[in-house]
């Protein structure tokens, strides 16, 4: 086959090859020519000119010319080619060589693809051919499963059927060997039934699905197999589906039943496998459900709770508690707060047990176990110094600690509350606490006293019992607390201790020497007289007290002072009561708390631990903790946290309540600003220990009367720091700084907001200046003096003027612009001014007793005779 040049019928030129195994024959348009048809529906005509090899010594074949006659033919040249005169043929042009490239490489893809194609399909068969094995190994499997079950079930069958048997021949035999006259009452013997008919061997295994009424029990096919015959297997009952027909459920029949004739169908296999599949899992979902069992908590709720806290201890989802709060009417997010009858209801409803508690549970397990009397050790006895001021208690303890901390104290007075320990000559330990003798520190004393076993009272002999004796004694009464009078300033030449002695017993308070049971010790601080006598008798006291405690517990005691210190912050003076205070523990004092940093003893020393009546500063606290307040250690820092801020939280309300309640109403606040009564005195108290705080605002506070209140805007310690000038001058507030100063910044801030700081080192100054400022907002009083009275003895009618009164002054004296009163039987009637006074025609400034004079009222005309004139002045009289 040859490429060749050639025209269609139409005139067109077409080029044509023929490549082996790819191109169609199609009807041939004229003699020697062939279509050739292409892919994407192209198509070629070619001219096709066949030749023949030329066997060796034949003539070379003729072609016939074209438009030459048929008979006319011409030789080829020995080349093969057509070309006239013998010529070779003529080459490729280089359309047709590219052509002829083009087509060659698209045969080339096509044998590629036929080629995957064809390993394509291989894999497919192959492919196909193992699932078919698998497929016929699983039937086959199946089948011998089934053939298995078979032979098991008949040989039960044949078993129940020997049994049958036997028993059928035993109950003949009873009945053969009975008497006759048994026989003849029972009457002829029934012949035994015949044994139901064995199935041929061209039965076929048959299982019929019973439908409801169609046949009873006993009327069930049993399923055949040969000679075999099974028993019934109870069917499967299935619901059919909805809208769906029941006969697609009853299973197929087989080629032998539509023979017989017999339309029963039967279950196939499959099915009966898929309805134990759906039994299988209905039964391991009825497991899993009950093994989930709902699980009851208990949850404990509250005052307050957020909804997610609430989800998390119902072990709930958030979402579902929001869904139940919103079906009972509540509208509330996962961070909000619910109050706990609310969440009680949620938490029935999800089927929990509610446990329901309070805040202040929070404090509950914070105080340890009571001790056992084996676990407990003596301890040093707690000595409190009391007494009235410039009595010599703090002398005392100086002479006692051989130190002189008096000389230190402004003003020679003791202000704030120490706590120090002491050695005897016989190894004994005492801790004694010096309290302040000022009326103002009448909380200092208090808490002395309540942490204290003995009151040493120390009273001076040439004083005798003062004011704060009284208190003092009060405070030890009311804290059960065992008295040793201290009889001091013995050396002075006018000291009378019988005095003393005399007005001890008008508080209850009978000496030794007296028939009492309350010591007396003469001591002399300057002399340093009695000192011994006086530690005897305290530790012969404290003998008797029997003072023990456990150092091996938790550490509690008692915070004596606080304050804050610029280089170490919070600083607290603590009184270790119970247990052992170790550096490092967490403790909670009234309503801050942290980690005790270190321990510092009365010499200034640190020390590892402080057991039981031993007082030490402790370093660590988040704040300055109010003095008197119990601390306590507890186990880890989220409890400590936790309870000072409920602590907090408490304060803070008081705080509240104690402010709504000092200003009333809206109401009653804007009457008293428009009567001009709403005066107050702002004071903002810095000190440098919490317990002088207290004292300065307990005297601050009573200076306070009906027309000008004192405000207590803020009572602490430490320095004076910018926000407290932000503070007093929105306020209008005066600073009070006791023993303490302002930082640099703080002076210049409150020098250009001209805000008022007074400094201070003794509380009698405080409260002289404080007391100046209430005075000086309170407004002037108006006194009123008494003139005299004159007696009206004529009315006169005068045309211009009204009536005119002609007077006797019969006491003091009248005088024109003074107040007049006119009294009618002693009953004041007319309260006003004195227009006129005249004397005879002539006005005069105002008239003597024993003398007469006219006398006009501004706007009162009621003038009677007899009536008496009553006549006195105002005067404006400073606070």
């Amino acid at each position: 086959m040859t490429l060749s040049d050639t025209k269609d019928q139409d005139g067109k030129a077409r080029l044509s090859l023929r490549p082996a195994g790819r191109l169609e024959l199609g009807r041939t348009v004229d003699a020697g020519s062939v279509r050739q048809s292409f892919s994407h529906g192209r198509s070629k005509v070619v001219q096709v000119e066949v030749r023949k090899k030329r066997a060796p010594g034949t003539p070379p074949p003729v072609t016939p010319t074209p438009g030459s006659p048929s008979g006319s033919q011409r030789p080829q040249g020995p080349g093969g080619g057509g070309g006239r005169g013998g010529s070779p043929s003529r080459g490729l042009t280089a359309s047709e060589l590219a052509t002829r490239q083009r087509v060659l490489a698209d045969q080339q893809r096509d044998a590629a693809r036929r080629e995957a194609e064809a390993r394509e399909q291989e894999k497919i068969s192959i492919l196909s051919a193992a699932e078919e094995a698998r497929r016929r190994e699983e039937e086959a499997r199946r089948a011998a499963e089934d053939a298995a079950r078979l032979e098991r079930e008949e040989a039960v069958r044949k078993a129940d059927e020997e049994a049958d048997r036997r028993s059928a021949e035993e109950a003949a035999k009873r009945a053969a060997e009975a008497p006759p006259a048994a026989a003849a009452n029972t009457g002829p013997a029934q012949p035994p039934s015949p044994p139901a008919p064995r199935p041929t061997a061209g039965e076929t295994l048959r299982l019929k699905t019973a439908r409801p009424g169609e046949e009873d029990e006993d009327q069930r096919p049993v399923r055949r197999l040969g000679s075999m015959t099974l028993p019934p297997r109870k069917p499967a009952v299935v619901a059919p589906k909805k809208g769906t027909d029941d006969r697609r459920r009853t299973g197929k029949i087989n080629v032998q039943a539509a023979i017989e004739g017999d339309d029963e169908r039967v279950r196939s296999i499959a099915s009966m496998r898929r309805q134990r599949d759906r039994e299988r899992r209905q039964a391991e979902l009825e497991r899993l459900r009950a093994d989930q069992v709902k699980v009851v908590r208990d949850v404990v709720l509250p005052e307050s709770i957020s909804v997610q806290e609430l989800a998390n201890r119902m072990a709930a989802r958030a979402g579902d508690v929001v869904k139940s709060l919103m079906k009972m009417g509540v509208m509330a997010t996962i961070t909000q707060s619910i109050d706990a009858d609310t969440a009680e209801l949620i938490v029935q409803e999800f089927g929990h047990r509610v446990k329901r508690v309070s805040e202040s549970d929070v404090e509950i397990g914070l105080e340890g176990a009571v001790d056992e009397d084996d676990d407990l050790i003596k301890r040093p006895p707690v000595v409190t110094i009391m007494g009235h001021v410039d009595h010599g208690k703090t002398s005392l303890l100086d002479a006692l600690r051989r130190t002189d901390v008096a000389g230190g104290e402004a003003g020679g007075i003791t202000q704030h509350i120490g706590a120090y320990q002491i050695t005897t000559e016989g190894g004994e330990q005492i801790t004694f606490i010096d309290t302040p003798g000022h009326a103002a520190f009448t909380a200092m004393r208090s808490r002395g006293a309540s942490v204290t076993d003995i009151v040493v009272l120390v009273v001076a002999a040439d004083d005798g019992v003062m004011p704060q004796t009284i208190e003092a004694i009060s405070h030890a009464k009311a804290a059960n607390v065992p008295i040793i009078v201290a009889i001091n300033k013995m050396d002075k030449p006018g000291a009378n201790p019988e005095r003393v002695r005399n007005e001890l017993l008008q508080h209850d308070i009978v000496v030794e020497s007296l028939g009492g049971d309350t010591q007396e010790v003469h001591v002399s601080a300057l002399k340093k007289t009695g000192l011994d006598k006086l530690e005897d008798a305290i530790l012969a006291l404290a003998e008797i007290l029997d003072l023990r405690a456990n150092p091996s517990r938790d550490a509690e005691g008692s915070v004596i002072e606080s304050r804050l210190d610029r280089g170490r912050g919070p600083v607290a003076t603590v009184l270790v009561q119970k247990g052992t205070l170790w550096t490092g523990d967490i403790l909670v004092a009234g309503a801050e708390y942290g980690r005790v940093r270190a321990l510092i003893d009365w010499n200034g020393q640190n020390v590892k631990t402080a057991g039981p009546s031993v007082p030490v500063e402790v370093l660590g606290l988040s704040a300055v903790p109010s003095a008197g307040e119990p601390f306590v250690v507890v186990e880890d820092e989220a409890r400590a946290r936790e309870v000072a801020e409920f602590r907090q939280r408490k304060l803070r309300d008081k705080a509240a309540a104690g402010q709504l309640a000092g200003r009333g109403t809206l109401d009653q606040m804007l009457a008293r600003i428009q009567a001009g009564v709403q005066k107050e005195v702002g004071v903002l108290i810095k000190a440098d220990m919490q317990g002088s705080a207290e004292a300065i605002q307990a005297t601050v506070l009573k200076l306070a009367n009906e027309e000008v209140k004192v405000r207590i805007l803020l009572a602490g310690v430490g320095q004076i720091s910018e926000s407290d000038i932000q503070l007093a001058r929105a306020s209008s507030a005066v600073i009070v700084a006791f023993n303490v100063r302002a930082t640099a910044q703080a002076r210049e801030l409150a020098t250009r907001e001209s805000v008022d700081i007074r400094y201070y080192s003794i509380i009698y100054d405080v409260a002289d200046d404080i007391e100046k400022l209430v005075r000086g907002r309170m407004a002037p009083k108006v006194r009123e003096n008494f003139l005299g009275y004159a007696q009206i003895r004529k009315v006169f009618e005068i045309t211009k003027s009204g009536k005119v009164a002609g007077c006797m002054v019969t006491e003091g004296l009248v005088r024109r612009g003074a107040g007049v009163r006119l009294l009618r039987d002693n009953i004041v009637i007319h309260e006003g001014d004195l227009s006129q006074l005249k004397r005879f025609k002539d006005d005069v400034r105002e008239v003597a007793r024993g003398y007469e004079c006219g006398l006009s009222f501004a706007g009162f005309q009621d003038l009677r005779e007899g009536d008496m004139v009553e006549c006195y002045e105002r005067e404006l009289v400073p606070a």
